[in-house]
């Protein structure tokens, strides 16, 4: 199915998506990019389904053919602090803080979303694989938070985030078994599965 331009022809919409949600350390990461009403594209598509290399290829063009495109990040003690559900919409808050136009509406991907400021939003279950504006927000937070990630694993190496970009896969958990948790981990989060923990 082809995605949309969008979902109301009379307002500025800007598509919000995160990346990071589940992952145990690091940031989470959202952006908000507005798109034109005719905008169209042959492979654009929620960043789940596109390969690494295809997701890179497209940030530059994203950027250059939108409206207006931001990003937003809140790191891992912030979301210790507020919950990882706050945490995402603060992201996303933030990255519709550095957009250039103000949008007139939000498109959410997901199922709920805190206000931002009077602006009406409607929330789009899967919205990532039916609005373009959400798929491009989806491409340019986990670009951006993969990026982090691999700089991130620079400093710390023995937890595979240029691989992994902090999910919890069990070579990530037994290197936290074995090496203990960074800086970066999310303290709130299960960092590691019971059986683990006894040892």
């Amino acid at each position: 199915m082809a995605l949309l331009s969008y979902h109301d022809e009379k307002l500025m919409e800007a598509g919000c998506d995160e990346a990071g949600r589940g992952c145990l350390a690091g940031p989470v990461v959202a952006a908000a990019v507005i798109v034109p009403k005719d905008f169209t594209h042959p492979i654009l598509d929620d960043s789940k389904k596109l390969t690494a290399k295809k997701r890179e290829a497209l940030i530059d063009e994203i950027k250059s053919s939108s409206i207006a495109w931001g990003i937003g990040v809140v790191d891992n003690l912030e979301i210790d602090e507020i919950n990882i559900l706050n945490a995402s919409f603060l992201a996303m808050h933030r990255a519709i803080d550095q957009l250039k136009v103000r949008p007139e509406a939000l498109l959410i991907d997901g199922n709920r979303f805190n206000p931002y400021q009077d602006i009406p939003f409607t929330p789009m279950i899967k919205g990532d694989g039916r609005y373009y504006s959400i798929a491009a927000a989806s491409v340019l937070a986990k670009t951006y938070r993969d990026q982090l990630m691999k700089e991130y694993a620079e400093t710390y190496p023995h937890y595979g985030w240029e691989g992994n970009a902090g999910y919890p896969t069990k070579a990530h958990r037994a290197a936290i078994k074995e090496h203990g948790v960074t800086p970066l981990h999310r303290q709130s989060f299960r960092l590691l599965p019971d059986q683990l923990e006894l040892f």
